[in-house]
């Protein structure tokens, strides 16, 4: 699609678009939002720019392969429950450190669950629609 407006909107609220998953992504873990949502809203943006400019930029804004993104989404979300197995706890335990990072206020296994779950749905979700998209 060769359309003006759309490809001007799409410079415009890419960053955005990005910005506000990262938001949601940092502040799921207490409140509503999370990695599924961040997910979801990064992989719109993505979806934005096929529309706007086509598969190729898609895939080449992108730089990794989505089928990747699932792989290491999967093993950020698995290593988040093998982390209290190794200190003796339950799978899925939730572990936190104590000291604070300034953007994350509280960082532990639930963040970096969170964090695999954001990158597992951008992977799917643009593998569908770039698969969708194929000729």
């Amino acid at each position: 699609m060769n359309s003006l407006i759309l490809s001007t909107a799409t410079r415009l609220l890419l960053p955005l678009m990005l910005l506000y998953s990262v938001f949601l992504l940092i502040r799921g873990h207490n409140e509503p939002g999370g990695g599924f949502v961040g997910g979801l809203v990064a992989a719109s943006a993505i979806a934005l720019i096929k529309f706007s400019s086509g598969l190729e930029r898609a895939r080449a804004a992108l730089r990794f392969d989505p089928i990747t993104l699932v792989g290491t989404g999967l093993l950020f979300a698995f290593a988040s429950g093998l982390l209290p197995l190794v200190a003796g706890m339950p799978f899925l335990t939730a572990l936190w450190w104590d000291q604070k990072i300034p953007v994350l206020l509280k960082a532990g296994t639930p963040v970096l669950f969170d964090l695999g779950v954001y990158v597992l749905v951008v992977g799917v979700v643009l593998t569908m629609i770039f698969a969708l998209s194929e000729e």
